[in-house]
C-alpha cells in the first residue's frame, strides 16, 4: 500500500513538474517570435531575403507588362521606352534598364553591355525614388521593444529595399572586373545624365561626392548604405554576429572630397533653384573649413563642362544605339532652341550631315533631304524615326560631326555656345570648341582665340596679350582678313606696354 501510495505521488509530482516545463518552453516560443518580428521592424531586421529564402521574384517590386513582357521582335522600342522614362528619372526604369544591359534574360543577350548595365543601376541606387520612406508609421519607445525610427506600414518601401540590395551586388560585382578606364566611363556617363536634370541633378552629384551621405548620395544610415559600407552585421546562425565586408568597388566608384561637393551644389544653385542656395549654405556650415572653398570653387564652377556633348553613341553587338533621352530644360533651353530656325543657317546642318556620311552633298535648306536620309540620321543618334529633322536633332547632327572632328563643325558649334543659338549660352564650353578647331587648322576658331586672350573672360581664359598676338599672327597667315587690322592694334597695344615698363 506504501509502495503503491509513493508510487502515485512521484508520478502526481512528475505531471506536476511538467506542465510548468511545457508552459515555460511556450512562452519562450512567443517570447522569440514576439522579438523576431519586432526585430523585423527595424533597421538590423534579420532580412531573409538576404539570405535567399525567398523567390527573387516574390520580393521584387511589381513591374507592369508592357516592360517584363517578351520583347524579342521590339527590342529598340522597349529600350527606347525605358530609356526615355529613366532619363526623367524613373528609378524602376533604371533598374530595369541594368538588368537588360546585364543580360539577366536570354533574349537580352545581344544587348549584354556591363558598363552600360552599371550606369543604370549606379542610377538607380543615386535615385532618391529608391530609397525616401513612402509608407511609414513612427516606432514609440526604446529598447528592445521599441527602438525609435520609423517602421514599414506597406510591402512598398521593402520591395524597394531589396531592389537596391540587389542593384548593389549586381553593380559591385560588375565594376570589380572592369580595368580603370572601364570604371571611368561608367562614372563619367553617370555624371553626364545627372548634369541634364538641372538643379536635381546637381544636387545629387553633390551627395555623391559628399562623405556625410551613404555611397550613392543616400542617408549614411540607410540599411543598404551600411551594407555597403560593410557597416551591417547578421547572425551567423549559431547565435554571434558577424560583419559583412562591403560592395568596395560600388563605393568607390565616387571619390568623397568637399570641393566637389561644393562645385555641384554651386552649379545647382547657378540655374536658379533657391532650394538649391539653401542646401549650399548648409552645406557650408555643415563641417568646419568648408566655407573657405568658396573662390576656388567659383572660379572652378566656371570652367566645369559636363563629360560628353551628349550621351556616347554607342552600341553593342546587336546594334541598338544608346539614345539620349534628355530633353531640352528650362525657358533658356527651349528660347535657344527657338533661334535655331532664323538665326542659324540651314547649310550647317547640312554639312554635318554629309561630314557624317548621311548625304553626299551639303543641303542648304531641309526639303532637300530624302526621308530615308532624315530616318538614317535619327537612327544613328538612336531616336524614333519621325521623317523630319526636329530643333534638337539639328544641334545634335552638329554636334555630332563635331565630336567626330569635323573642324567647321566645332567652330560652328564654339558660336552656337557664345551666342546661345541652339544651346544656352556657355562660354567654358565655347572655349573649348574653339580651342579644338584651332587645333585643326581653323583661322576663324584662331582668331576667336586670340580675340578671348586679348579680352579675358573671367574663369575661362584670362588676359594673355602675347598668346593673342601669337594667335592672331596665325590667323592672318592663314589668310583670314579681319585680322590684319586687328593684328596691327594688338601689336601697338603690346608695345605700348612695353614703353611703360
Amino acid at each position: 500500500m506504501g509502495e503503491f501510495d509513493n508510487t502515485d505521488r512521484g508520478a502526481s509530482r512528475l505531471y506536476r513538474n511538467r506542465a510548468p516545463l511545457a508552459g515555460g518552453v511556450l512562452a519562450v516560443v512567443v517570447l522569440l517570435v514576439a522579438v523576431l518580428v519586432l526585430a523585423s521592424c527595424g533597421d538590423g531586421r534579420p532580412a531573409f531575403w538576404r539570405r535567399g529564402g525567398q523567390n527573387e521574384a516574390a520580393l521584387s517590386c511589381p513591374r507592369p507588362a508592357s516592360v517584363t513582357g517578351s520583347e524579342f521582335n521590339a527590342q529598340e522600342t522597349g529600350l527606347r521606352h525605358l530609356r526615355r522614362a529613366a532619363f526623367r528619372g524613373d528609378v524602376f526604369a533604371q533598374l530595369e534598364l541594368g538588368s537588360r544591359y546585364a543580360a539577366t534574360r536570354a533574349t537580352d543577350k545581344n544587348i549584354e553591355d556591363p558598363i552600360e548595365s552599371s550606369v543604370w543601376y549606379a542610377m538607380a541606387l543615386a535615385n532618391a525614388q529608391g530609397y525616401a520612406p513612402v509608407n511609414g508609421v513612427e516606432r514609440k519607445g526604446s529598447g528592445l521593444f521599441g527602438g525609435g525610427g520609423l517602421r514599414s506600414l506597406s510591402k512598398y518601401d521593402d520591395c524597394r529595399a531589396f531592389e537596391r540590395h540587389r542593384a548593389y551586388q549586381v553593380l559591385d560585382r560588375q565594376l570589380s572586373r572592369m580595368s580603370r578606364q572601364e570604371q571611368e566611363a561608367v562614372r563619367d556617363r553617370v555624371i553626364y545624365i545627372l548634369s541634364t536634370q538641372d538643379a536635381d541633378g546637381y544636387r545629387t552629384l553633390a551627395r555623391l561626392h559628399d562623405g556625410l551621405y551613404g555611397p550613392f548620395g543616400e542617408p549614411e544610415d540607410n540599411r543598404e548604405a551600411r551594407e555597403a559600407f560593410g557597416r551591417a552585421s547578421e547572425n551567423n546562425g549559431i547565435g554571434q554576429k558577424r560583419r559583412r565586408g562591403g560592395y568596395w568597388a560600388a563605393v568607390n566608384l565616387f571619390q568623397r572630397n568637399d570641393v566637389d561637393a561644393y562645385l555641384y551644389n554651386y552649379l545647382a544653385v547657378q540655374t536658379g533653384d533657391v532650394g538649391a542656395y539653401v542646401l549650399m549654405k548648409d552645406f557650408e556650415r555643415s563641417s568646419p573649413g568648408r566655407a573657405q572653398y568658396s573662390g576656388f570653387v567659383e572660379a572652378k564652377a566656371r570652367q566645369w563642362t559636363p563629360p560628353f556633348e551628349f550621351y556616347p553613341l554607342e552600341a553593342p553587338a546587336s546594334g541598338v544605339p544608346f539614345s539620349d533621352e534628355s530633353r531640352p530644360r528650362g525657358d533658356a533651353y527651349e528660347y535657344a532652341l527657338s533661334r535655331m530656325q532664323g538665326e542659324l543657317p540651314f547649310v550647317h546642318v547640312g554639312r554635318a550631315l554629309r561630314y557624317l556620311g548621311v548625304t553626299p552633298e551639303a543641303a542648304t535648306a531641309p526639303d532637300q533631304l530624302s526621308r530615308q536620309q532624315i530616318e538614317a540620321f535619327e537612327a544613328m543618334i538612336g531616336h524614333a524615326t519621325e521623317s523630319r529633322l526636329s530643333a534638337v536633332e539639328r544641334v545634335r547632327a552638329i554636334q555630332l560631326a563635331a565630336v567626330n572632328g569635323s573642324s567647321e563643325a566645332q567652330l560652328v558649334l564654339a558660336v552656337m555656345y557664345a551666342e546661345g543659338i541652339g544651346l544656352p549660352a556657355d562660354y567654358a564650353r565655347a572655349f573649348k570648341w574653339f580651342e579644338e578647331a584651332a587645333r585643326q587648322g581653323s583661322p576663324e576658331a584662331k582668331f576667336a582665340m586670340s580675340t578671348y586672350f586679348a579680352l579675358g573672360v573671367a574663369g575661362v581664359a584670362d588676359q594673355d596679350k602675347a598668346d593673342a598676338v601669337a594667335y592672331r599672327i596665325e590667323s592672318a597667315l592663314s589668310g583670314f582678313g579681319p585680322s590684319a587690322s586687328r593684328l596691327q592694334a594688338l601689336l601697338a597695344q603690346v608695345s605700348r606696354a612695353q614703353q611703360r615698363r
